[in-house]
């Protein structure tokens, strides 16, 4: 790419007392609006510079004047004691000895109460309130009547005293301030001190032209123990366990007509976590919350509004509520969405919204520690290689669906040490640029397959599981987005519901993959008949069905699969042990497999009927298989792991499920690169994604374009 420098399209975190450094990076990144970062403030010359200022509001935070006066109004969540075994017919439980005693305290209120619950586990009843008191004092409970050597736990409301993000913040860098509390917006009088507020905050912050709300009010679930050797409890980004109070529950009961307990969100200890599939109380009460966030969240933005100013909103930290891919979701009117992304499929996410302005949040922050705890700005670091790589996942993604913005957050002095750092993301911000100025005149070119992701979740979690790119373990389908995110395919995620309500006949591929019983493969949703029945049609009249590690797996049928017959492949369960096992032979397809490209063994499986094409095996179990079932094909991986050469892999895969040639056009032959042709401007872009220099021909209608030399994770383009 040229050295000439482009500018917009790029948010700057600036820092007051650093303010030549900030013009000077602005100017050398091609900023045009600087922002402010959690712990820095924006000086007068900066704010005064000719920029657009972004400024990030908390809305439930650092109003902790206004809470010590109001701790009534603190956000709560329902907490389980650890399981104990009466030894006596009494037992006695200290509420709060198995969690972080700074983050929780015990809402022993009437209106609070009413929802705990005491539950003998051995049977998995509750016992009723008449055997058992609370010493309000000592913040114990006591269980009379016990049967000795069963198991019994208390469930109960605890305020949250410490709001998470603080308390990780806090923790990680040893801050020496203030604990920030969060205010719970269900209450009229949290309300209306919130209204307040942020009017107060337009009206004296004349200068900033973007009210970035750092989420909305509700954090994703992060509840902490009491020993430092299992500090994390329990951790999930979709989990909606942190909205809880007696006043939502009381709502909830009088629009929905009927009450939910303790136990709808303790579920027996494991809580509900995003990776099973919901039940109806959970939808209920997911769709309720959202409601209330949209509904008081507008009049917030409304405000913003008012004083001529846009209103984005930061899709992390307090995002629950938020759901972008909700049918209410553009009812909050944001005028954009921010997403901090590690990889390509969070590109996605936010690209896919329904909203004017997509903006994401490079990685790697400019903090001394990336999220992990390894040096990033401090010595042992190298922010360029992180840059490098995160830019590596996410450039992949933004040559398939256009994003708006990009920015970085973070304290602006690290980066003087680093000048190699500052001229790599000079050359990426550049590299943004073309790239959302070709989607600008229309989209690059695709192999004309339509995808489909079947899940339970749906479309509501499009391009997400759980979180960030950490998550990984048993998570074939989290690998299955990243590589999709980049390649030239269209994607929907369906759920069960809509396997029988859309037209199946415009995809030509579906892909179900995950493990057993859980929310991507499918669980229960498994049992309605009319599933089968509909897809095994589907892929009779030409489909082909992708399914990875347990796809379609219930229990309670003659098959474990319960598309076994599609794939031509069963999972090995303990009642087939004593059963025979068809002998296969490695069936080679030419040009399916890339060199380098593998298969890991998650899932164990045999042959139904003999039919399936075995492509790969492991430790003699086949991991890579082909079913011809009809006119269509059902194709089985023991599990899908992304890296380069594999996603390469999940794309011939799916260039054969529709019948397509490995040869196709704009399809770049060397599968360490990818290509991306954008033919309104008849520009192909080139991308190495490896650390080593490469060389690639693409085929086109112009003829085979042959890309020599191309430096480790460069970009090259070329005009046709």
């Amino acid at each position: 790419m040229g050295t000439q420098h482009t500018k917009g399209g790029f948010t700057l975190p600036g820092e007051s007392g650093y303010e030549k450094l900030t013009l000077e990076l602005a100017e050398k990144w091609g900023a045009d609006v600087i922002r402010d970062s959690d712990g820095t403030v924006l000086s007068d010359e900066i704010l005064n510079s000719g920029y657009g200022i972004y400024s990030t509001i908390c809305i439930i935070r650092d109003h902790n004047e206004w809470a010590k006066k109001n701790t009534d109004k603190l956000q709560q969540t329902f907490l389980m004691t650890q399981p104990k075994i009466a030894e006596d017919t009494f037992l006695t439980f200290h509420l709060l000895d198995d969690f972080f005693d700074q983050q929780f305290r015990v809402n022993d209120s009437s209106d609070s109460m009413k929802y705990w619950q005491v539950f003998d586990r051995t049977t998995g009843r509750e016992i009723s309130s008449n055997f058992w008191t609370y010493e309000k004092e000592a913040g114990n409970v006591i269980v009379n009547n016990a049967i000795p050597f069963h198991r019994y736990t208390v469930s109960f409301l605890a305020y949250r005293i410490w709001e998470e993000i603080s308390m990780y913040n806090h923790t990680t860098n040893n801050w020496d301030k203030e604990h920030l509390m969060q205010i719970d917006p269900v209450y009229p009088e949290t309300q209306e001190y919130m209204i307040n507020w942020l009017t107060n905050w337009c009206e004296t912050h004349p200068a900033t032209t973007v009210v970035r709300f750092t989420s909305m009010f509700y954090n994703f679930v992060w509840i902490w123990g009491s020993n430092e050797k299992n500090r994390n409890l329990f951790t999930d980004w979709g989990s909606y366990d942190f909205t809880v109070s007696p006043r939502m529950l009381d709502a909830f009961a009088e629009k929905f007509g009927y009450k939910l307990t303790a136990e709808d969100f303790i579920n027996k200890g494991s809580l509900h976590v995003t990776h099973m599939p919901p039940v109806k109380t959970q939808r209920d009460y997911m769709d309720f919350v959202n409601s209330f966030v949209v509904s008081f969240g507008r009049k917030l933005v409304d405000i913003v509004h008012n004083y001529g100013k846009k209103a984005y909103v930061f899709y992390d930290d307090s995002w629950v509520g938020v759901e972008p891919y909700s049918k209410r979701f553009k009812d909050f009117n944001f005028d954009g969405l921010i997403k901090c992304v590690f990889s390509g499929y969070e590109v996605r996410l936010c690209a896919g919204a329904n909203i004017e302005t997509k903006e994401i949040r490079l990685h790697p922050y400019l903090f001394p520690v990336g999220l992990g705890g390894l040096p990033t700005f401090a010595p042992g670091g190298d922010p360029t290689r992180d840059a490098k790589e995160y830019w590596n996942h996410t450039r992949r993604a933004l040559l398939r669906a256009k994003i708006d913005r990009i920015g970085l957050g973070g304290y602006l002095h690290l980066v003087e040490n680093y000048p190699d750092f500052v001229d790599y993301i000079a050359k990426i911000s550049d590299e943004f640029r073309t790239i959302r100025d070709l989607h600008t005149n229309g989209g690059p070119k695709t192999i004309g397959v339509k995808v489909a992701v079947l899940h339970s979740w749906g479309s509501l979690r499009s391009w997400t599981l759980s979180g960030h790119f950490h998550e990984t373990y048993m998570n074939d389908l989290i690998h299955v987005n990243e590589a999709l995110s980049g390649l030239p395919v269209d994607v929907d995620y369906i759920s069960f519901e809509d396997v029988k309500s859309t037209d199946l006949s415009q995809y030509k591929i579906i892909i179900n993959a995950g493990a057993a019983g859980s929310a991507w493969s499918g669980g229960d949703n498994w049992k309605d008949d009319s599933l089968e029945e509909i897809l095994t049609k589907w892929v009779f009249e030409g489909g082909t069905f992708i399914g990875i590690n347990e796809p379609s797996a219930v229990n309670g049928y003659d098959q474990n699969f319960r598309l076994a017959s599609i794939l031509g492949v069963d999972k090995d369960t303990i009642d087939k042990v004593c059963h025979g096992k068809w002998s296969y032979d490695i069936k080679a397809i030419d040009g399916l497999i890339p060199d380098g490209a593998y298969v890991p063994k998650r899932c164990s499986v045999h042959l139904t009927n003999g039919k399936a094409e075995v492509i790969l095996e492991k430790d003699s179990s086949p991991v890579l298989t082909v079913n011809n079932f009809g006119k269509g094909k059902g194709i089985y991986l023991s599990t899908f792991e992304t890296t380069p050469i594999n996603n390469r892999l999940l794309l011939n895969i799916i260039l054969f499920g529709s019948n397509l040639s490995f040869d196709t056009t704009y399809i770049t032959d060397n599968a360490n690169t990818e290509c991306a042709y954008f033919p309104n401007d008849k520009k192909l872009i080139v991308i190495n994604n490896s650390d080593s220099i490469q060389s690639t021909t693409v085929k086109t209608e112009f003829g085979d374009i042959h890309f020599e030399n191309i430096a480790p994770f460069d970009t090259i383009i070329k005009e046709l």
